[in-house]
């Protein structure tokens, strides 16, 4: 039996079924799910950038497969700190729905569409920053809650839009044998932010699988179910929110695909909220240097910001 740690909200414990149900197609191991609260969770009124910690939505799970009471922990992959943790090891990114941001309003407008004076939730300052690029007049607030909690707000006209993960609502949606709960209640419609308008957040919509790296059982179990290319693609854009030394609160955005050659193609954007400053690079390189790559256009953005004038 393996042990899944997972947070408690609806959308994690899909994520968590989704992996579970493939480590049992690939190794015939049966799973059951942990849920838990992480400190983010536990507080689900204050502000996300008030918190001290990088791991506020991963700490409690993280700590439950180092004390042994369970095998494995599924993440949103950019929940994620990037500084690692003694005794952990990233087994698996099995799977990544889409990477892009969505614009959730009520009757599915896109962003050029939106009223510049429009209030828009968010509590990234990531995607704060890249709106108000686009559209400076907006009043862009913080947003906290779970996915229902969001939508609803944009449904009761609390906000006339909001902005969120589309892989979350995938994976929320999707029917309920492969983890999800079905269509969507809630009267809301989204259109998707391409990278030009939004670029997302390193290793957004892709899940991290880890273990204790001692535990040679299940760190062959997780393996059975590694997407390489995949791993690959996000370790790109992590190795540059890491040389940026930023979290997933940070207003760093990454996206790594791969070009017909099977080279990498990586496309980072660093912005500074204070300033309203947004830079943004492309660079390419092959596959089996991710991590260098990485490195080298965190290099280039942190060069290009801080040659860029204030405004």
């Amino acid at each position: 039996m393996l042990r899944i740690a997972t947070r408690r909200s609806a959308l994690a414990r899909a994520q968590a079924l989704r992996v579970g149900q493939l480590l049992t197609a690939r190794t015939g191991e049966p799973f059951a799910l942990r849920p838990m609260a992480t400190t983010g969770d536990l507080h689900p009124d204050r502000a996300v950038a008030a918190f001290d910690s990088k791991g506020l939505f991963v700490d409690t799970t993280r700590q439950a497969v180092l004390d042994g009471a369970c095998d494995l922990v599924v993440h949103s992959y950019k929940d994620l700190p990037s500084d690692p943790v003694a005794g952990l090891e990233l087994g698996a990114v099995p799977d990544r729905a889409d990477p892009r941001d969505a614009l959730v309003t009520r009757d599915g407008r896109p962003l050029s569409a939106l009223d510049h004076t429009a209030v828009v939730g968010t509590s990234s300052e990531r995607r704060k920053l890249m709106l108000l690029t686009a559209k400076p007049e907006l009043q862009v607030i913080g947003l906290r809650g779970n996915l229902d909690t969001r939508l609803r707000k944009v449904a009761d006209g609390a906000l006339d839009a909001a902005v969120i993960a589309l892989a979350g609502l995938q994976r929320l949606v999707a029917p309920r044998e492969q983890g999800g709960r079905g269509p969507l209640q809630v009267p809301v419609q989204l259109h998707a932010l391409e990278p030009g308008e939004c670029l997302p957040a390193p290793g957004q919509g892709a899940l991290a699988v880890e273990h204790r790296a001692d535990d040679a059982r299940v760190a062959a179990a997780v393996r059975a179910i590694d997407a390489p290319v995949l791993h690959q693609r996000v370790r790109a854009e992590r190795a540059l929110l890491a040389r940026l030394d930023a979290g997933c609160l940070s207003a760093v955005g990454a996206l790594c695909e791969t070009t017909e050659l099977g080279a990498l193609e990586l496309i980072g954007a660093l912005g500074d909220p204070g300033r309203r400053q947004l830079v943004r690079r492309s660079l390419s390189g092959p596959f089996d240097r991710a991590e260098e790559l990485g490195r080298d256009l965190a290099d280039d953005l942190m060069a290009a910001i801080d040659r860029e004038p204030t405004p």
